[in-house]
């Protein structure tokens, strides 16, 4: 895997996830129609700075292991494959029950957000570190993304670095519509294709980056 592959199959996949309706989207929409742009925009830097840390940690991590532990980098890469699966499975049970939740109650689930910018970006950022479906992501994924002979700390901070990105571009486009979001995301249907798409496309990188690990 070249390093323009890498950067270009992990912009897909992590811009698939960063666009699945979550805790994350919740956050900041309930962020922008309670308190307004300014404190909306800081909750997002909060989060995108979040997944920064967990990216550059996980990288640090990963390339400690491997140094230490050759093989290692071999059996992430089919973990990373196994758990890119799991979630397509999951995503695609989920699209096939239809049970989803009005965004009303995703956002009433949510505790209140400080009014201040500041409080609201420690908000999104404790949010986001303290995530455990983060800190997998980028434990079991990002190995995979690694390219032999690059610092794998610098392209784990790359590899953030663009999921950190994605994530800003999508907060902005609901930040800037946020009622027309709002109206799209309430749309069970909308949400279900979101998950349908997104599951059918993580098991295809999951089976690729698996064999790929051969």
């Amino acid at each position: 895997m070249t390093v323009e592959s890498a950067l270009l199959q992990f912009a897909v996949l992590a811009g698939l996830l960063t666009i699945t309706p979550g805790l994350d989207t919740a956050l900041v929409l309930h962020s922008v129609l309670r308190f307004g742009r300014g404190t909306a925009f800081a909750t997002a830097a909060g989060i995108c700075t979040g997944s920064f840390v967990w990216g550059v940690a996980a990288a640090v991590g990963v390339a400690a292991l491997i140094a230490t532990f050759h093989f290692a980098y071999i059996a992430l890469k089919v973990i990373g494959g196994l758990y890119l699966a799991f979630l397509g499975v999951r995503l695609l049970v989920k699209c096939i029950r239809g049970h989803y939740p009005d965004v009303d109650d995703l956002e009433a689930a949510d505790a209140p957000l400080a009014r201040t910018p500041l409080r609201s970006y420690g908000r999104g950022l404790l949010s986001n570190l303290l995530n455990p479906k983060v800190a997998a992501f980028y434990v079991a994924v990002l190995p995979v993304f690694l390219v032999a002979g690059i610092n794998p700390v610098g392209m784990g901070a790359l590899l953030a670095g663009i999921h950190a990105i994605e994530s800003i571009v999508w907060f902005a486009a609901i930040i800037l519509s946020a009622h027309s979001v709002r109206r799209w995301l309430k749309s069970r249907t909308a949400q279900r294709s979101i998950d349908g798409v997104t599951g059918v496309a993580l098991l295809g990188f999951g089976a690729a980056l698996g064999l790929s690990a051969r």
